[in-house]
């Protein structure tokens, strides 16, 4: 048997481990399953029917569901101004414009979902 003291999140553990008793032979390794083939790359996204994308993005922070889109394209914006609400975890988390600017393009709908870093909505 060995002891060792393991600390988790600043509380103490004393862990006694036995050793398990083995007869000298090897062990054989399980068969490893064989590799699926490769997938296609997925087709690369069609550009946004709402316009030709600004040189500003506007991306998700969090992942989540498109809740409101509160600006329209060619809208002019002020730095702080909600683009687009994203609801994660029961709460919705405006996704704001990064500086002033004007609206070239809002790449969601409502109900996308979206990942952490998705592309909302670019600005010129």
């Amino acid at each position: 048997m060995k002891n060792y003291t393991i600390t988790v999140n600043g509380n103490v553990y004393d862990v006694v481990v036995e050793e398990g008793q083995t007869s000298g032979a090897p062990v054989a390794a399980a068969p490893k399953a064989p590799k699926a083939a490769p997938k296609a790359a997925p087709a690369p996204a069609a550009a946004p029917a709402a316009g030709a994308a600004g040189s500003i993005k506007i991306e998700a922070g969090a992942a989540g569901k498109v809740f409101k889109i509160e600006a329209n394209v060619g809208q002019a914006v002020k730095k702080g101004d909600a683009v687009v609400i994203v609801e994660a975890m029961k709460m919705e988390i405006p996704v704001v414009a990064p500086e002033d600017g004007t609206v070239a393009s809002i790449n969601v709908a409502v109900g996308d979902a979206v990942e952490a870093g998705a592309l909302l909505a670019t600005l010129n």
